[in-house]
């Protein structure tokens, strides 16, 4: 393909370097840019602007570069932005969830940035602003909102805030009818936070200062943050820690786990200030999710090789694993995702096969699937806010139609569509395709992909395509409705997303197949499904752009690497990429826990050839023509933090040939960049026209809705 025609009046950056030799299981490797990491990283995330000055200067050196190298593409990003504002309904809202008296729902004002939080009467009538997300943000560089949760009393909100990326979340309790804050502010918290059943006090997780959720702590109204009490703390750095409660509402859940092995302990929420209790000691290897029925915990777990988990139950007063019981007995294949107690009915999430489906059981074992017509599609659901209940709220959608919002009643099967959502500037879904394909792997392993395009589209070959994936933590991408792809397929591109190994499309199974000693599947699994879309006259090597963001930025960092002909660019956003040097520090925030994922290259010396086999800041192809990359990132990162994507442009300048190489670092924004709705529509703008410019496509008009 023709290499694209972008000329610059400035020179790339020429990052200056400093060898650093580091010896590991007896290899030696060089590190030349090693510098970028400050050494003062903590600080950074909770104030950007003691980053050493040489780092700004080279970060702020690369965005020049990278405006001057793509400043001809601005009038196509205003463009781009435009289109995709237009199919938002800006005073949007959501359906109200009844909650007692009440119910709760956010809206939009036209214009505004962040949700705002209402409470209403239960069958409508006055509203009440419980937060407003515009005016909380103020001036704020950034701004992210974690909780807004009412106690159950209703009289009161806890809610949480951060200001800087970082997710170090602030939390402020405030009177629901006054908005007077009554306490806070509690620092350094993960920005959720659960009530106990009186309302008068609540549980929360408190980071450290690597960023690591370590300890549950409880605040009772009307004290100092200071006089929180220790609940819990976590003594193991691979562990995360989250706390909920049960659907029920009768107990308080704390969750202990990695990426293989949990623990859960409970506190009765009518009595708060009980010791955690211990429902099974955690098991290597051995995964368990708990809900509340009468004199049961309900059991999602893997327990006795079920892969894909099955159903279990143990009395309250026998939580021991001794006296668990079947309830769903294991079928390989049919993964269990999720589930959820209420009054008289259970439900489950299922996928089989890149499929997803809702199941409602009763107790009495009679069960119904929820059943959908289409090929490909999204469907999740909403424990809403009230146990004893006969409406299951779930949502629909697939990559050519918008989402609908249906209430589902569990006790006649009927259906009730409570909302479409509106796309103002106008989306006729019939004017697409939604297609399912199975890729071939190396091994002869089905891979699945879906792909949306325009009916007109022509498939000789000619076609651009945009290959999405992730392939990490067994996440499931869902084949949803993507309103902002749409401004690529609508000129003429077809958006691919590749559901390969390492996430569970196809069942646990396919997750563990993509991790540790097999994680090289993942990017084996990408390239041939890039392979495919040639083969079957999709598109042609050098017309696709590989897309993929944090470990999905791994992917196409890798895959980039396998295969640098096959593609026509890379967009890698806050891309994982810089993988060994990251699993080797044990002082970064998710190094020890990520270990069960990617294996530990500090203790293992087969986990570290694993690492070092496929990370691609160390496998670059020297002297090999590359495509065009572009990678962003955020200073305030602490999953991805900004110095991986830096230094790996820097390398891929200094050792392939081709590009070019751009980086483009928000200063201001952490892991999910702006949280703001319309700023984040200028961050997708910026990767969708440089896609664009790359096929030639920058001047190419949408096809219209009218």
């Amino acid at each position: 393909m023709k290499k694209p025609d972008l000329s610059s009046p400035i020179n790339a950056p020429a990052a200056r370097k400093e060898p650093v030799e580091i010896i590991q299981h007896g290899e030696k490797r060089i590190d030349n840019y090693a510098w970028m990491k400050d050494e003062n990283w903590q600080e950074v995330l909770r104030d950007p602007s003691v980053l050493k000055p040489d780092i700004y200067q080279h970060l702020e050196a690369e965005n020049n570069y990278y405006e001057s190298m793509t400043g001809n593409l601005e009038e196509l990003r205003q463009q781009l932005v435009a289109e995709m504002r237009g199919r938002i309904k800006e005073d949007d809202a959501s359906v109200p969830t009844p909650d007692g008296p009440y119910a709760y729902y956010t809206k939009f004002r036209q214009g505004g940035n962040y949700p705002v939080y209402m409470r209403s009467d239960r069958d409508g009538g006055a509203e009440k602003v419980l937060f407003d997300g515009d005016a909380e943000a103020g001036d704020s560089e950034f701004f992210s909102i974690g909780c807004v949760e009412s106690s159950p009393n209703h009289r009161y909100i806890v809610c949480g805030a951060d200001r800087l990326g970082s997710e170090y979340y602030t939390l402020q309790v405030r009177d629901a009818d006054t908005d007077q804050i009554l306490d806070g502010p509690i620092a350094n918290t993960d920005g959720e936070a659960v009530w106990a059943a009186d309302s008068g006090s609540f549980f929360y997780i408190e980071r450290d200062d690597n960023q690591r959720p370590r300890r549950v702590k409880r605040h009772v109204l009307g004290t100092h943050p200071q006089e929180d009490e220790l609940v819990y703390e976590e003594t193991d750095t691979g562990m995360f820690l989250s706390v909920g409660k049960t659907t029920s509402g009768v107990y308080i859940i704390i969750h202990i786990g990695d990426q293989v092995t949990t623990e859960t302990l409970f506190i009765p929420a009518n009595a708060p200030f009980s010791r955690p209790v211990v429902l099974a000691p955690r098991k290597k290897g051995e995964e368990y999710y708990i809900d509340h029925y009468q004199d049961w915990f309900y059991i999602r777990t893997n327990r006795d090789g079920a892969v894909d988990f099955k159903m279990m139950r143990t009395l309250l007063s026998a939580p021991e694993r001794e006296n668990w019981e079947d309830v769903i007995p294991y079928q390989a294949g049919t993964l269990i995702s999720d589930f959820t107690n209420f009054k008289d009915y259970t439900v489950r999430l299922e996928r089989k096969n890149a499929r997803p489906r809702i199941v409602v059981g009763h107790y009495d074992g009679h069960e119904e699937e929820i059943a959908f017509d289409e090929s490909a599609y999204s469907v999740w659901y909403s424990q809403g806010r009230e146990y004893e209940t006969d409406t299951l709220r779930f949502y629909y959608e697939s990559m050519s139609r918008p989402t609908e919002t249906i209430d589902y009643d569990m006790k006649t099967g009927a259906r009730r569509l409570r909302k479409r959502r509106e796309v103002p500037s106008g989306h006729n879904p019939e004017l697409y395709v939604v297609e399912r394909h199975d890729a071939v792997a190396q091994d002869g392993s089905g891979i699945p992909m879906v792909t949306l395009r325009l009916k007109e589209t022509p498939l000789n070959g000619s076609a651009p395509v945009l290959l999405y994936g992730y392939g990490s933590y067994g996440a499931y991408i869902d084949d949803g409705f993507s309103p902002n792809v749409l401004s690529m397929v609508d000129r003429g591109a077809i958006y691919a997303l590749a559901h390969i190994r390492g996430g569970s499309a196809k069942g646990q199974q396919w997750y563990l197949d993509g991790k540790l000693s097999k994680k090289m599947n993942s990017f084996t699994d990408f390239v041939c499904c890039a392979e495919s879309l040639v083969e079957k006259d999709y598109t042609s090597a050098g017309r696709i752009v590989a897309y993929g963001g944090s470990a999905g930025g791994l992917l196409v960092g890798a895959s980039v690497n396998l295969r640098p002909d096959l593609f026509a660019g890379v967009l890698a956003a806050v891309p994982f990429v810089d993988v060994l040097n990251t699993i080797s520090d044990e002082s970064l925030p998710l190094t020890p826990p990520e270990w069960p994922e990617w294996g530990d290259p500090i203790h293992d010396p087969e986990g570290y050839r694993w690492i070092r086999d496929y990370s691609p800041y160390e496998n670059i192809q020297k002297s090999r023509d590359y495509p065009p990359i572009l990678a962003t990132g955020g200073l305030t990162d602490y999953r991805v933090t900004y110095w991986e994507m830096a230094k790996w442009i820097a390398r891929l300048r200094d050792e392939a040939t081709g590009g070019p190489f751009l980086l483009r670092m928000n200063m201001s924004a952490g892991h999910g960049g702006s949280a703001a709705r319309f700023e984040q529509l200028e961050e997708r703008a910026h990767l969708y026209a440089y896609a664009l410019h790359l096929w030639g496509l920058r001047d190419a008009d949408p096809v219209s809705h009218k």
